[in-house]
C-alpha cells in the first residue's frame, strides 16, 4: 500500500472529521480530490501544518487504496469505517473513537493477509486493470500499477529567465529546504521533503514552477530555438508554454492556444510572473482560428487531452472517475486534433504528439494511424516515459512534415 505517511500522536477527532468529509464528497458527489482537500484546508485557516499535512496525506492514501479498504471494510460508502481499515493496514495508533469499535484488528489483518487478487490489492477497477494489462502486457502493467499508487514527487523548474538551477537551490537551502539535481533534466529539482512551495517568495517572483520531470522533458523534445515561431495548441494553464519560452530565451514568438479562456487568463498571469514576454494566448473559436495559421510553425505542440492513465499518482481518484467511454471518446478527439492542428506545421517543420497516458492506444498507435493517412509527414523519434522510472508517464513523439 505504498509508503507510510509520518506517524503522529492519535490525531483529534475534528481532524479524522475532515478526512470523512472530504471522502464522503469525492466518493459521494463525484468531486475532484485535488479540489475537495483545497477547499477543506482553505476553510479550516486555523489548522497547523502538521494537521494540514495529516488531512491531505491521508486523504489521498485512501482514495488511492479505496478499493482494498473498502473490501476490507466490507462497505464502499461506510467512510468511518474504512478509515479505521486506513489505521490497522497503516499499523497505525489506532485513535479512541466510537466509529471503530465494531472493527476487530485480527480479522481486518487475517482478511487482507488472505486476499490474492491484485486487481484488489493495488485497487484498481476491474476494466481499468484488464485494459492496462491487455495493451502493456501483464508483467509491465503489474509493475506500473504498484508505481502509480506510489505518491508522486515534488519537483521544481527552474526559470532560466530569471535564475540558474544552482543559485535557486542554494536560496532555497537559505530558507531550509532541501532539492536535489537530477540527472538527465536539466532545469528541475527534486524536493526531499513535501511541503506547500505556493506561497513562498521565490514561487511568487517567477523564479521556478512545479513541473512534473516527464512534463519537462515533452518541452525539451520539441527542439526549440531562441528565434522560431512556435505554437503550444493545447496549452491549458501554460505550464509546458512557459518552459518553452524560457528554452527559447523570449527570443521568437509563442502562440499559445486553448479552447477555454480562463485557462488562458490564468497563462497570462503566469507568464507576466515568469517574465516570459514572447508568448501570445490566443483563443480557438473554432477550424478559421487554426486555418489562418497553417503552414506558420516551425514548431508545433500538440499535448492532446488523454485518459491521464500516466499521472495516476499525482490524481489517484482518476481510477474512480474515468471509464471506457469516455477514454474512446478522448482517443477520437485525440486523432481529430492530430489531423486537424497539423497543418499549422510549416514544410520542414517539426510537431510533437505528447500525452500523460501509458496506453499504447493513446500514443503509438494514434501516431500510425495519422501517419498512415498523411503521408506528408513522417516520425523522427518516439519516446515512452513509465511511471516505474519514478515520476509521471509520458508519451511523446517528433514528427516532421515533408512537403
Amino acid at each position: 500500500m505504498g509508503k507510510k505517511i509520518v506517524k503522529q500522536a492519535k490525531p483529534h477527532r475534528i481532524l479524522l472529521q475532515a478526512v470523512v468529509n472530504a471522502l464522503t464528497t469525492i466518493f459521494t458527489d463525484n468531486k475532484y480530490a485535488d479540489k475537495v482537500i483545497e477547499k477543506t484546508l482553505k476553510e479550516n485557516p486555523k489548522f497547523g501544518g502538521r494537521d494540514r499535512r495529516f488531512i491531505a496525506e491521508t486523504t489521498y492514501d485512501i482514495v488511492r487504496n479505496y478499493r482494498l479498504l473498502s473490501h476490507l471494510a466490507g462497505s464502499e460508502t461506510s467512510f468511518w469505517e474504512i478509515l479505521g481499515v486506513y489505521f490497522i493496514i497503516r499499523h497505525l495508533p489506532m485513535p479512541d473513537e466510537r466509529d471503530f469499535k465494531n472493527l476487530n484488528e485480527k480479522t481486518i489483518i487475517d482478511k487482507y493477509k488472505a486476499i490474492k487478487d491484485q486487481k484488489i490489492l493495488q485497487s484498481y477497477p476491474d476494466w481499468l486493470w484488464d485494459l492496462c494489462e491487455s495493451e502493456l502486457g501483464k508483467d509491465v502493467w503489474e509493475n506500473e500499477a504498484k508505481a502509480l499508487n506510489k505518491q508522486a514527487e515534488v519537483v521544481l523548474r527552474v526559470n532560466t529567465l530569471k535564475t540558474k538551477k544552482e543559485i535557486l537551490k542554494q536560496h532555497l537551502a537559505e530558507q531550509e529546504i532541501e532539492v536535489d539535481f537530477l540527472d538527465g533534466y536539466k532545469d528541475a529539482l527534486l524536493l526531499s521533503h513535501r511541503q506547500n512551495l505556493f506561497q513562498n517568495p521565490l514561487f511568487k517572483l517567477g523564479l521556478f514552477e512545479l513541473q512534473d520531470a516527464g512534463s519537462q522533458h515533452i518541452s525539451e523534445f520539441l527542439g526549440v530555438e531562441p528565434g522560431m515561431r512556435v505554437i503550444d495548441a493545447c496549452a491549458g494553464g501554460g505550464g509546458k508554454t512557459l518552459h518553452i519560452a524560457a528554452l527559447m530565451q523570449n527570443k521568437g514568438r509563442i502562440i499559445s492556444m486553448d479552447i477555454t479562456q480562463w485557462k488562458l487568463d490564468e497563462l497570462k498571469k503566469r507568464a507576466r510572473r515568469a517574465t516570459a514576454s514572447n508568448v501570445e494566448p490566443r483563443l480557438i473559436e473554432g477550424t478559421k482560428t487554426i486555418k489562418r495559421l497553417e503552414n506558420t510553425a516551425d514548431r508545433l505542440l500538440l499535448d492532446v487531452p488523454c485518459s491521464g492513465s500516466g499521472v495516476i499518482k499525482r490524481n489517484p481518484d482518476a481510477k474512480w472517475k474515468l471509464n471506457l467511454d469516455f477514454i474512446d471518446r478522448t482517443k477520437a478527439i485525440q486523432q481529430k486534433i492530430l489531423s486537424e492542428y497539423s497543418i499549422m506545421t510549416k514544410v520542414g517543420g517539426q510537431l510533437v504528439y505528447s500525452t500523460c497516458s501509458v496506453l499504447p492506444s493513446e500514443n503509438r498507435k494514434q501516431v500510425d494511424e495519422f501517419l498512415a493517412n498523411n503521408s506528408n509527414f513522417e516520425l523522427i523519434k518516439d519516446q515512452t516515459i513509465l511511471p516505474s522510472e519514478g515520476f509521471d508517464g509520458f508519451y511523446m513523439a517528433l514528427i516532421k512534415r515533408k512537403k
